[in-house]
């Protein structure tokens, strides 16, 4: 429209000044620049072969040069908010994913510990209460207490479990291990962890031994832990019958935690499973 009523009409140069607003929302900021002084240049051009006069020449030139540049510069700051609101969801939704695994691996490593736990003390409880045993009824008692501490960690697990120490976790594992028939030879020394270190510790200690208990058939578990001089190290072997290669749910999360405060763990299966976990102290 201004090509065709530009030389009839000075004022319809205004069409060139429309135009130009919109080269900055069909083009990419680059290319919308180099496009606007283009676009500028045969407008001037165009105005001054027609006999355009100067005044309507001169506002087609400027003022489509200045509008250009602030809708050019308008619409990088819209595709610059749309990158951050996507880049905001994206955050959102990893957070909410992370949580979502967070609480997965922290149900998975309370409940199935203490389930376990419940079963192995149930079964003795029965065999006892068959022979007429007293123990069955202390043993009843523990499955109670038991219960009782697990729906308390599983409230502690829903709004960011922490795991009471390691001293509490090692006399946890011995009654574990004890229940289910498995001889325990235990060493270890008073170590001194950061909060978050030890937490993680802890849950490897349970998630190990609760793996003894459930699959590997064992007679002897022998739990080692050691303060090194950057280090902590926790051992868990096994005379049982060993395992496979693929990881489940607890081992992927103690992985998992393990990995993300810089520290490693090993598998190995030569008698039995031996466990090595290893944790900077700082």
């Amino acid at each position: 429209m201004g090509v065709i009523y530009a030389p009839l009409v000075g004022a319809s140069v205004v069409y060139f000044i429309y135009a130009a607003g919109f080269i900055g929302f069909v083009l990419p900021s680059a290319r919308g620049y180099r496009a606007l002084a283009a676009y500028v240049v045969a407008v001037g051009a165009y105005c001054y072969a027609l006999h355009v006069p100067w005044s309507a020449l001169i506002s087609a030139v400027v003022f489509s040069a200045i509008i250009g540049a602030v809708c050019v510069r308008q619409a990088e700051m819209l595709c610059a908010n749309i990158e951050l609101r996507r880049a905001r969801e994206e955050v959102e939704r990893m957070a909410q994913v992370a949580e979502r695994e967070r609480i997965a691996r922290d149900l998975h490593d309370v409940l199935g510990h203490t389930l376990s736990l419940i079963v192995i003390k149930s079964e003795l409880a029965s065999k006892l209460a068959d022979r007429g045993d007293a123990r069955a009824s202390a043993e009843i008692r523990d499955v109670e207490k038991i219960a009782r501490e697990s729906l308390a960690e599983l409230r502690q697990a829903l709004a960011g479990y922490r795991a009471a120490g390691i001293a509490a976790e090692v006399e946890r594992a011995r009654s574990t291990l004890e229940s289910a028939g498995i001889v325990v030879d235990y060493a270890g020394e008073d170590v001194r962890l950061p909060a978050a270190q030890e937490t993680v510790l802890s849950l490897a200690l349970r998630e190990g031994v609760t793996n003894v208990v459930r699959h590997a058939r064992a007679t002897t578990c022998r739990l080692r832990i050691a303060q090194l001089a950057d280090l902590c190290r926790l051992e868990i072997a096994d005379d049982g019958a060993g395992g496979g290669e693929r990881e489940g749910l607890g081992l992927l999360g103690m992985r998992e935690r393990v990995e993300a405060l810089g520290g490693r763990v090993r598998r190995e299966f030569s008698g039995g499973t031996h466990l090595t976990i290893e944790l900077p102290t700082a």
